[in-house]
């Protein structure tokens, strides 16, 4: 059976918590490999220096230690033939003065040797340590780090899992009991409000005049509830995305602009629509939509005085998005906040009602969710223009 979208987050978090953990577990085991490495790769050096540096004091009559030449003008010592490549005459120009020192590493014949160059007292010496055993240490040393990271990556799976699934733990039993909660809301809200909004039919069917009008806007306004907490109820159950359809944004906007009439005559505010008799057609959510144009129309009527307009346009810049455009002439805001304004519960000083809140932020959700874009410009003083852009559909 397919897991439900939240118990695929949960799944997805764990094994990300897991994954974090054994990255870094292995890059600490990484990092103590390769300071361990390092100190044994100086000592190893530091050893070989000495040795070398042993070796010439002592001179041929002494035998050198295994896997050491030492080569001096008239003999070299252990006796036998050298290597193919010692000594190096070009290296007895870097000591030209007694006292002076030159030592580095070089390959010879496939192995790598450390190399003493000393001028003492006008004889230059030169010493040769074969590093084949240090080699083999390090090589050892490497092969154990590479073991102990597999090991190392192996456990922190394991107990980066067991530390996972206890973390989120309590994360899956808050989701458990949201789920509950929205069961007995969808019981408990969905009765109620379909009861208010068949009275409310009956109520606009029996009035006439002025009074239907009113109640035909009350009709309307019980069936936005009414998606609202649907909506609000399959968000909570972070369901998946609803599947979207054509949906004409100007008549959606013509019927947010006559929904919120009443409320701009009462405070002396022009509001109408400017569009061109054609479709504006985009793929979405009808419901979604509406709450976007009623956000951003509830938005424009809360910074504007009497006295002042509003404004929806509608327009097609290209021929791939549709446009509109929701222009105030209220109290406007500072060009620094364009961006701040749709942000959860930031606050601004103008205007009537709340300055920005969380009905922006959840315009740009939808929008964004919808694969458009909503943009802010304003002056203080000067009145605000909220920019939506969505992709255009064809009505065929």
């Amino acid at each position: 059976m397919r897991a439900d979208p939240e118990e695929r987050a949960l799944r997805r978090a764990r094994w990300a918590i897991t994954a974090q953990i054994a990255v870094v577990v292995s890059m600490l085991v990484a990092v103590a490999g390769g300071i361990a490495y390092g100190m044994m790769l100086s000592r190893q050096h530091a050893e070989a220096d000495r040795t070398l540096s042993r070796t010439i004091e002592l001179g041929p009559a002494a035998t050198p230690p295994g896997c050491v030449w030492l080569f001096t003008p008239a003999l070299h010592a252990p006796s036998g033939t050298p290597p193919a490549g010692m000594p190096i005459p070009a290296l007895t120009a870097r000591v030209p003065s007694p006292g002076d020192v030159h030592t580095e590493r070089r390959p010879i014949g496939g192995m790598t040797y450390t190399i003493r160059v000393e001028n003492r007292g006008g004889v230059v010496s030169q010493a040769f340590f074969e590093e084949v055993y240090q080699i083999q240490d390090r090589s050892s040393l490497v092969s154990g780090l590479v073991v102990a990271e597999v090991l190392a990556l192996l456990a922190a799976v394991l107990c980066g899992r067991v530390l996972a699934c206890r973390a989120i733990r309590p994360l899956a039993d808050a989701l458990r009991r949201q789920r509950t909660f929205v069961a007995d809301a969808s019981h408990e809200l969905r009765a109620p409000l379909t009861r208010l909004h068949t009275r409310a039919q009956l109520l606009a069917r029996r009035a006439s005049g002025r009074d239907a009008d009113d109640l035909a806007q009350l009709v309307r306004g019980t069936r936005e509830l009414g998606d609202v907490v649907e909506d609000l109820l399959l968000s909570a159950q972070a369901c998946d995305r609803p599947e979207f359809e054509l949906v004409e944004l100007g008549g959606l906007a013509e019927e947010a602009v006559a929904a919120e009439a009443v409320r701009a005559g009462e405070g002396d505010v022009r509001l109408a629509v400017s569009r061109e008799r054609r479709p504006y057609v985009v793929q979405g959510v009808p419901t979604a939509l509406r709450r976007v144009l009623s956000a951003l129309l509830d938005n424009a009527l809360g910074h504007t005085p009497p006295g002042g307009s509003i404004e929806v346009w509608l327009g097609v810049p290209d021929e791939r998005h549709v446009e509109l455009r929701v222009r105030d002439t209220g109290v406007g805001f500072p060009a620094a906040d364009a961006d701040r304004i749709f942000e959860r519960f930031a606050r601004g000083s103008d205007g009537d009602g709340r300055r920005f809140g969380l009905g922006l932020a959840l315009v740009r959700e939808v929008v964004t969710g919808h694969g458009g874009t909503i943009a802010a410009a304003g002056r203080p003083g000067d009145g605000a223009t909220f920019t939506l852009r969505l992709l255009r559909a064809d009505p065929a």
